[in-house]
């Protein structure tokens, strides 16, 4: 696939930057794409493995496409290697704010900046969550884009066909060679369902593309996909029995979706579904777009809670999406704000808090199994539960600030006592270092880059796990749930003797705040958005000392975040984040 992009793009009279804007997510592939991935690979490893596969398929059809252009050995040779190196075909010049992306104009050789890539088809396809619904928007526009990625993919597919048994007994072990090697979302098999096997065939057979005769056989046996559900079970395509066998799948992977063919839903609604995963556990599962919060979500956690108390052993909270949960539905707050409805807003995040509270405070042990994005709202979800079982490469981040707004689903609450709790009781301590920790955290927007950096935050707590492999995941978040229950596991109540500095230290963050605005480290409504978070932290307008309780911390939250959705400058923001997905600062 990635040799004949580059074939590809210099017969279209694509761009690099092109290529890989065609070859990346829009088509169910890493950010990094074709060109970007070579990069990371290093071009000299990438021009030793093509030259392999040349010298030793001399019968192979597309022996000539592992020849690589020209322009790419002598890249090698001026020792353009990729990121190792001094370049490759991308390369970052300067520093700071003044850093910019180059590009190699492969005619020329020389690097230029790149340019924004913009295609109907690849705006058509912006909006789709489904990786499948994105490859079929793409492949079937009608723009150069469009010709391009239906060039290569159909070529990728009728390779991977061919290949079979020559390089794998079945189309199971091509497809996650390349999942587990590319970080493809889908191997090349499951594309080709996804676009559809009859219809995708019968647009090459008109382009005059050989088919593959395992496919042929496959297709006019009434087979018309690679893979196929029967009962719950997932079975695929074996062309040497000609039949549909089960395919292998470890036990420690469950599979929500293959739950609820198997009548395993015990509630749900259009935001969530409650599933029964065995061993009387219920899975909670998000399927917003995005898994963005709302109502229904909401809605089903208490469900949720409820059921397990009364039915289950415990709770999961966990999907199999990209992302876990990217926070709050912004829309929603943002027309509710525009429209002067604070009400509703309040009402809002009251429930989220008191939701919040509820998997805290439940009788049966609550896990999140948190994976990928995890922001906002999404991580207050986690830092609500008993423990959290999160994919290694898991992001999580309250990152309110970024639309002019703090946490207010626990989220500021949370970070206050997780940043205090080491602290002894009875020892007499500064807690402003520890504060001023949880505020960094919240006041930057800090993302953690993995699930071992969101332990160095504070989201994750020293008794929280992490899974390496993420199709186990939901298996290991249950077996967190039972192994509390053998433990003897006991709710614990809402606490009320959270100590904190009072009005002492809020003018210590405030003179902070107003020296890096003075400085021209942040705006002035930065400093006014971080004395409102400072506010809440040090316990709002209290003496030194005094004991909060867990509600008086949320309480003053929620007033703080209806007070900047009121602001001009946050609506401002949350606009600016809705229509271009990045933050403004005003």
């Amino acid at each position: 696939a990635m040799m004949y992009a580059m074939h590809a793009m210099m017969e279209d009279g694509l761009s690099i930057e092109e290529v890989d804007k065609v070859l990346g997510p829009a088509m169910g592939r890493p950010k990094s794409a074709a060109f970007g991935t070579a990069d990371l690979v290093g071009i000299d490893t990438l021009l030793h493995v093509s030259d392999n596969v040349y010298r030793n398929l001399p019968d192979d059809r597309q022996r000539e496409t592992f020849l690589p252009p020209p322009f790419v050995g002598e890249m090698v040779t001026r020792g353009w290697l990729g990121r190792k190196a001094r370049g490759g075909f991308f390369k970052m010049e300067g520093k700071g704010e003044e850093k910019k992306m180059f590009v190699l104009d492969y005619q020329t050789l020389d690097y230029r900046p790149t340019t924004k890539v913009r295609f109907p088809s690849l705006d058509a396809a912006k909006g789709e969550d489904d990786v499948g619904a994105r490859i079929r928007k793409v492949t079937g526009g009608e723009d150069k884009a469009a010709g391009y990625a239906w060039k290569v993919l159909s070529e990728s597919l009728l390779y991977s066909a061919g290949r079979i048994p020559e390089i794998a007994d079945d189309v199971v072990n091509i497809d996650n060679a390349i999942k587990w090697g590319f970080n493809w979302t889908l191997g090349p098999f499951e594309t080709w369902d996804a676009i559809g096997v009859e219809d995708s065939v019968a647009r090459m057979r008109k382009e005059g593309k050989e088919i593959p005769e395992n496919v042929e056989k496959m297709l006019a046996g009434g087979n018309p996909t690679f893979y196929r559900r029967r009962d719950g079970v997932l079975e695929f395509y074996d062309f040497a029995s000609g039949a549909y066998v089960p395919a292998p799948v470890s036990p420690d992977i469950l599979f929500l979706p293959a739950l609820k063919e198997r009548n395993k839903v015990v509630k749900g609604n259009q935001g969530a579904t409650l599933v029964d995963i065995g061993d009387g556990v219920l899975c909670l599962e998000f399927h917003t777009k995005m898994n963005t919060i709302d109502g229904d979500i909401v809605s089903m956690m208490n469900e949720g809670v409820a059921l397990a108390e009364k039915d289950f052993a415990g709770m999961v909270i966990a999907n199999h999406a990209d992302n876990f949960c990217v926070g709050a539905n912004l829309m929603l707050v943002f027309l509710e704000a525009q429209n002067g409805n604070f009400e509703n807003i309040e009402k809002m995040v009251r429930e989220l808090q008191n939701a919040c509270m509820r998997l805290r405070y439940s009788e049966k042990p609550v896990v999140a199994a948190p994976a990928g994005m995890t922001l906002g709202g999404g991580t207050e979800i986690c830092l609500g539960a008993d423990r959290i079982r999160a994919a290694a490469e898991t992001y999580m981040g309250l990152v309110e600030v970024g639309v002019g707004v703090l946490p207010a689903g626990g989220g500021t609450k949370e970070m206050v006592i997780r940043h205090l709790e080491g602290i002894p009781e009875g020892v007499s301590a500064d807690p402003l270092p520890f504060l001023r920790k949880a505020f960094e955290t919240i006041g930057m927007a800090k993302v953690a880059t993995s699930a071992k950096e969101a332990r160095e935050l504070g989201f994750l707590r020293p008794w929280d796990r992490i899974s390496i492999q993420r199709d186990f995941l939901i298996q290991e978040a249950k077996n967190v749930v039972l192994g509390m229950n053998r433990e003897g596991y006991e709710m614990s109540r809402p606490r009320t003797d959270i100590a904190l500095p009072g009005r002492a230290e809020f003018s210590t963050f405030a003179y902070a705040l107003y020296a890096m605005k003075v400085a021209g480290h942040i705006s002035e409504y930065d400093e006014r958005i971080g004395r409102k978070i400072a506010f809440v932290m040090t316990g709002g307008d209290i003496p030194r000392g005094t004991r909060l309780s867990e509600q008086d911390l949320l309480d003053l939250e929620r007033e703080a975040f209806l007070s900047l959705c009121g602001e001009e400058k946050t609506q401002a923001r949350i606009q600016h984040m809705l229509m271009k997905g990045k933050p403004l600062r005003n």
